[in-house]
């Protein structure tokens, strides 16, 4: 018998084939015929494959990947919502399941009647989810709604009942895939707050999100997924950014980006030409080429590979026809030992794109590795600030 708060995933295999939307006698007959020559099996798309996964009681795991890398399947499959094609499932103890917008809530009901709807569905007698029940009132903000019928709350307020019902209920298993992102930035706080606090109470956590830091904020294991199988896992922050490293490679390296200017040349180079350091100059040289004269603000900015920067520099630009040499000169680089990415965009007056915004170059950086912060930290800055610190006894 497994503890509560483990779940064991040995070789998932899970699979699905297009809906038999029509009923047309011309595709019953083209179906007869398959089944007669043996393809019985074509058409199917194997959204999991040989997935293997074992969490232990009160760890957090982030799963990370692109759309349709089968996350949100293999969190169904863990909450039984559906189960797979093959392989081996365990998991013990109260699941709570926040995949959707609308999981577990029904619109019919009103908030409270979903609160002990809820309750029931994890086993819990009444009576403990009427201690909790002012809590999860208060936490989901919905004083003056919790009596009116879910049908008519905001996606929003759906979603922070739904999260505060899960999370107040103190399952064994939280599982939370990106339905966070329908919440304001005050409650995207509050529920990693709660997550965090479910963690130290010794609640395991699957955390599916596009947010990175709040990934790597939050859990300390991470799994990246990529066409149905498993293609990373161990250290949150080396999987995360073996994940960021594949976007870099997929991204277009600026050849070819279509604009009323574009980036012929760009070059990054540390002191003396040498490999950037932390806290020391990073030198960026790029060279635009216009076909008319023109004014443009030119946005330089780095990041770990998405387009969400770590910081922007910019500069008013007059550009000549022909080219334009261009130099942007960090006097003390902030950024940790690491790979990153230089990204570049052009706008022009009134609100015209004269270069859209693209990565243009990577670069990696030589220093110290930037520690993980604490628990109490709710995201991580990528970025290495020296300071001199102080301490008297007084």
């Amino acid at each position: 018998m497994l503890p509560e708060g483990t779940i064991d995933v040995q070789q998932i295999w899970k699979r699905f084939r297009p809906d038999r939307r029509r009923r047309l006698f011309r595709d019953e007959l083209q179906r007869l015929r398959r089944r007669m020559t043996g393809d019985i099996v074509g058409g199917y798309r194997w959204a999991l494959r040989d997935v293997n996964l074992h969490v232990a009681p009160g760890e957090s795991v982030g799963l990370v990947g692109s759309n349709g890398a089968g996350k949100s399947t293999l969190l169904k499959i863990l909450s039984r919502v559906m189960y797979p094609y093959a392989g081996i499932l365990q998991v013990s103890g109260r699941v709570g399941a926040l995949i959707e917008v609308r999981a577990g809530i029904h619109p019919d009901l009103t908030g409270r009647e979903n609160v002990y709807l809820y309750g029931s569905l994890l086993g819990l007698p009444r009576r403990d989810v009427t201690k909790r029940f002012d809590e999860i009132v208060a936490f989901a903000e919905l004083d003056d709604a919790i009596d009116r019928q879910v049908k008519f709350f905001s996606s929003g307020m759906q979603m922070r009942l739904g999260f505060a019902v899960a999370a107040f209920l103190e399952p064994d298993i939280l599982l939370v895939d990106e339905v966070l992102a329908v919440g304001d930035a005050s409650f995207q706080q509050k529920c990693l707050d709660r997550m965090r606090t479910v963690l130290s109470q010794g609640t395991s956590l699957i955390f599916v999100s596009h947010d990175l830091a709040s990934v790597e904020a939050t859990c300390s294991r991470g799994i990246w997924m990529r066409d149905g199988m498993v293609a990373a896992e161990g250290e949150v922050r080396e999987v995360l950014g073996a994940y960021r490293t594949s976007i870099e490679e997929t991204a277009s390296t600026g050849n070819g980006v279509a604009g009323l200017v574009r980036v012929t040349k760009c070059e990054i180079s540390g002191t003396d030409g040498s490999m950037p350091k932390t806290n020391e100059p990073l030198d960026v040289r790029m060279v635009i080429q216009a076909d008319e004269s023109r004014s443009g603000i030119v946005f330089v900015g780095v990041s770990e590979g998405p387009a969400t920067p770590i910081f922007v520099l910019r500069r008013d630009v007059p550009f000549a026809p022909g080219q334009t040499e261009v130099r942007c000169s960090i006097e003390h680089l902030p950024l940790p030992r690491g790979r990153f990415f230089l990204w570049i965009g052009v706008d022009g007056k009134h609100g015209v794109d004269l270069l859209p915004w693209h990565p243009a170059q990577r670069f990696d950086v030589s220093g110290p590795t930037l520690d993980r912060a604490p628990r109490a930290v709710v995201r991580l800055a990528p970025v290495h600030v020296q300071a001199d610190w102080g301490v008297k006894k007084r």
